[in-house]
């Protein structure tokens, strides 16, 4: 491609940075409107389940699409896959803010994570044909910058709009922007395209995307009323690990293959992507939960309920350049070790919450758990990165992004699915006297506990629903803190070496840059679906 002049690349990276701003919003606006979504008559009344899906979906499809977004960029031109999809990313975010149901929220959703795949990595790949290498990390920099606007903004800004709007009024945020975008990128952005380019690979994406349906599929199911005893729940799960390991099995015999699981051979990367993945789990699972503590059982605004997410945004803002200067001098083992350990306690720490606990202590914990993502990322995406050698590095940073996502996906299936499950036990009992009808309706969430004491009159069902709530979300952070935790150990172990070996490599700043901003908000308010950063190559 003809070298860009710099006042064009200024323009071409600012457009860049609009498309990115546009997933960071959406990876955090929907917590908000979760509460309201639970609700019949000011929103669709979805179950749990179905809550967990419209959160999780995003996040599996923008898993499974990424590599074939990078493909088709190389053999189409990266500006025309961003701008298709910026497209359907504008149209299904109409869909979802008319959706009628919850199943039609749920396919707009996928539609959107799909739409996000395509523009995440072209994004990335038209700023490294843009810019040369001298000027190429500073852009990527610039770029991933981006997510600290979205993640801090997304909550705020939505939870304005639920205040004054309707449940939907959170996703037309996306139509101004993706306008934008698109007008901008027709006039600007080059399309360039890769001399090799990479196959499509439908039998991975096939396979990759059924499997991990399954799985999750299984898991939310098993936090239904019926339990774990049926076969659908165990039958689903099974089938998916099956095709999950139908993929790794394909992929594992391609020369080229989107998804290489011969890179886990290198026990630096297995055990660095294991702990982003456990990170990412218990923060996703995590802002599930307490979206539903802090409008449901606390009863706060959608805009009280955003304010309380900044102090996790700032943390992370100051948690990543801070993770990544100390594990240069430090090392990777001690630093993202210590990070991880600490959020893993700040998870636990979520046992102190209760319907009267102070908010300053509740923001102390969020901004805590915000710094150490940011000072955990950011190291050990670098390390993760810089530990394969130079020829597999695009590979790499593309597994590692995918391992993130698959987290996400896991996260709010198990933890939503333990949150469902411990709350139909405590509140089992407080339902006794209840007709057979009622007690199964009441019985599902807590706030369908809510809507059916103020149906029939007995407030102290309101009293018995919160109580039960907190304890189920206190085993819920139980959970995420073991989880967390796993991952601090393995971090450990992988990178016990001297810190001249643990630190990242200069050359993979980039693609540390990249996905080390790009952490997801720990909350205090709103799920965060980690949109993270694409292959660089």
């Amino acid at each position: 491609m003809p070298p860009v002049d710099h006042q064009r690349q200024r323009r071409i990276l600012s457009i860049l940075v609009v498309s990115a701003i546009l997933i960071w919003i959406d990876a955090t606006v929907l917590g908000i409107a979760l509460e309201r979504l639970a609700d019949p008559v000011t929103g669709l009344g979805a179950t749990p389940g179905q809550l967990q899906w419209a959160v999780g979906v995003y996040s599996l499809f923008f898993a499974t699409a990424l590599f074939a977004a990078g493909a088709l960029g190389d053999r189409y031109g990266h500006r025309t896959v961003l701008m298709t999809g910026m497209t359907v990313f504008g149209a299904s975010s109409a869909w979802a803010a008319w959706a009628d149901g919850p199943v039609s929220l749920i396919l707009a959703r996928a539609l959107m994570g799909i739409g996000g795949a395509m523009i995440m990595p072209t994004s990335m790949a038209i700023i490294g044909w843009t810019f040369p290498p001298e000027r190429r990390a500073g852009a990527i920099a610039a770029w991933s910058a981006s997510a600290g606007i979205g993640v801090a903004t997304g909550p705020v800004l939505g939870g304005v709009l639920i205040d004054h709007f309707w449940w939907g009024s959170v996703f037309l945020i996306n139509l101004p922007l993706v306008a934008a975008g698109l007008i901008g990128t027709a006039l600007v952005v080059p399309n360039p395209r890769s001399p090799q380019r990479r196959r499509l690979d439908p039998l991975g994406l096939g396979l990759s995307t059924l499997g991990l349906l399954g799985v999750a599929y299984g898991l939310i199911e098993g936090g239904q009323r019926g339990g774990w005893g049926r076969w659908q729940v165990w039958g689903s799960i099974a089938v998916g690990v099956l095709l999950v390991a139908g993929f790794l099995f394909s992929e594992w015999r391609e020369h080229q293959p989107s998804f290489d699981p011969r890179l886990f051979r290198n026990r630096r990367f297995a055990a660095g992507n294991f702990a982003l993945a456990a990170l990412f789990l218990t923060v996703t699972g995590q802002s599930f939960y307490l979206t539903f503590y802090l409008q449901g059982a606390r009863g706060m605004t959608a805009l009280h309920a955003g304010l309380l997410s900044l102090p996790g945004a700032v943390g992370v803002v100051v948690g990543a350049p801070l993770g990544a200067r100390l594990a240069r001098r430090f090392g990777v083992a001690v630093v993202a070790g210590t990070a991880l350990a600490a959020f893993a306690l700040c998870h636990a720490l979520n046992i102190t919450f209760a319907v009267d606990t102070s908010l300053i202590w509740f923001c102390v914990v969020g901004g805590i758990a915000g710094t150490a993502i940011g000072a955990a990322v950011a190291p050990t995406t670098a390390a993760v990165i810089g530990a394969l050698p130079m020829d597999r590095i695009g590979a790499g940073s593309a597994v590692n992004n995918a391992i993130r996502q698959v987290g996400s996906v896991l996260g709010v299936a198990l933890l939503g699915t333990i949150l469902s499950n411990v709350y139909q036990h405590k509140i089992a009992s407080s339902l006794d006297d209840l007709p057979a009808a009622v007690r199964e309706t009441a019985a599902g969430s807590a706030e369908a506990t809510r809507r059916t004491a103020a149906a029939i009159g007995r407030p102290d069902l309101v009293q018995s629903a919160n109580d039960a709530f907190i304890q189920s979300m206190h085993i819920a952070a139980t959970v995420a803190a073991a989880c967390a935790l796993l991952g601090a150990v393995a971090l450990a172990w992988a990178f016990r070496t001297n810190r001249s070996e643990s630190a990242a490599p200069a050359t993979t700043a980039p693609a540390a840059a990249a996905s080390a901003t790009g952490a997801p908000v720990p909350m205090p308010a709103a799920p965060v679906q980690e949109a993270s950063a694409p292959d660089v190559a």
